[in-house]
């Protein structure tokens, strides 16, 4: 079930072939070049169609925001998602300019959202607090990751060719850490960072619950998903899902920051072969980024110092990859432009 679609290394290898005959010197279009080649390679042909983003942001809230660990209070997630259903957010201002699908998908929101046009997933009412118990049973990971899976192929089937996944939920940063963390074997103080902005006093709080949480679980053999139910969140293990079905269908994600790479880890651990299937869009100012995108074996195209999440920093990525794949579908090779080519 969790298998990824091959690439397709034919298309990618004539897309660098053409790549060779355009009317530019070799290489000088830098990571465009390359990136116009990917999109060759996942769309299985050797001049891929122009984009089709799909974003989708998932919510859920988080018992370990009890521990103080963040700036604001856990209504602000049901609060975040009404506004996200009125178009107020950064993301939709985004998904408009993209001319892009959003969906926002409640998979564990504690407040109130039913009335709201969004999609309704719930999975429960948050997480645990994963300081002092498992943030989610088995079934509630499982049913998680479905729902996530589940988005995915809605985009897809509605022509997405290009997924992108976003999240909200108070405290998801301190989830977000103690997986990667975990995941990485990176310590606490190299990865727990300020979130929505806590003072100094929050994050030594916020690292001495992280600490918490990863000695609770210490000494247990734990799969990729059984660490998603220890210390994640509702949210995080639905985008898990989205990354793992977009890759077995064969369409690329575009990974945000700070807790879509957390989300991406644990997925990844699932399935390995799912790297092939992942571009990430942003380095995120966040503390500990740079260490779950070496793990993830990834390079961020920008460096706008974000920090905002909702896929935000992915959506600002699109046009730049639209780019790069109208200039090696449109670009004159050097027979067309009538020219010698490249001079020794």
């Amino acid at each position: 079930m969790n298998s990824s679609k091959p690439l397709d290394f034919s298309a990618r290898n004539a897309a660098r072939s053409r790549q060779a005959i355009l009317t530019k010197p070799p290489g000088s279009l830098g990571q465009l070049e390359e990136l116009a080649c990917r999109f060759a390679a996942w769309q299985g042909r050797a001049c891929p169609e122009p984009l089709r983003p799909a974003i989708t942001v998932f919510a859920g809230d988080h018992g370990v925001t009890v521990e103080g660990v963040s700036a604001f209070p856990a209504e602000v997630t049901a609060a975040m998602v009404r506004n996200f259903a009125n178009g107020g957010a950064a993301i939709c201002v985004l998904a408009r300019a993209l001319d892009a699908r959003l969906e926002v998908v409640d998979v564990g929101v504690a407040g109130d959202v039913a009335a709201l046009p969004i999609v309704h997933a719930k999975v429960r009412a948050g997480s645990h607090n994963l300081a002092k118990q498992s943030a989610l049973s088995a079934e509630d990971t499982l049913a998680a990751l479905e729902a996530g899976r589940a988005a995915a192929r809605r985009a897809v089937e509605a022509g997405a060719n290009l997924l992108i996944a976003g999240d909200m939920g108070i405290g998801n940063t301190t989830a977000s850490a103690a997986l990667i963390c975990r995941l990485t074997g990176a310590a606490p103080e190299l990865v727990v960072g300020r979130g929505t902005g806590v003072d100094d006093a929050g994050l030594a709080n916020k690292r001495r619950v992280v600490k918490t949480a990863l000695a609770r679980v210490a000494w247990e053999n734990l799969s990729g998903q059984d660490t998603l139910a220890e210390l994640g969140g509702l949210e995080i293990a639905a985008m898990a899902g989205f990354y793992l079905e977009g890759a077995r269908l064969g369409v690329p994600s575009l990974v945000d920051g700070f807790i879509a790479s957390a989300a991406a880890l644990c997925a990844k651990s699932m399935e390995p072969s799912l790297h092939d299937w992942l571009l990430a869009s942003h380095r995120s100012a966040e503390s500990g980024h740079d260490l779950a995108l070496a793990a993830l074996q990834l390079h961020p195209l920008l460096d706008l110092g974000l920090r905002l999440g909702e896929g935000s920093g992915a959506a600002l990525c699109v046009p730049l990859l639209q780019m790069a794949v109208r200039l090696h579908n449109e670009m004159a090779t050097f027979a067309e432009a009538g020219i010698s080519g490249q001079s020794a």
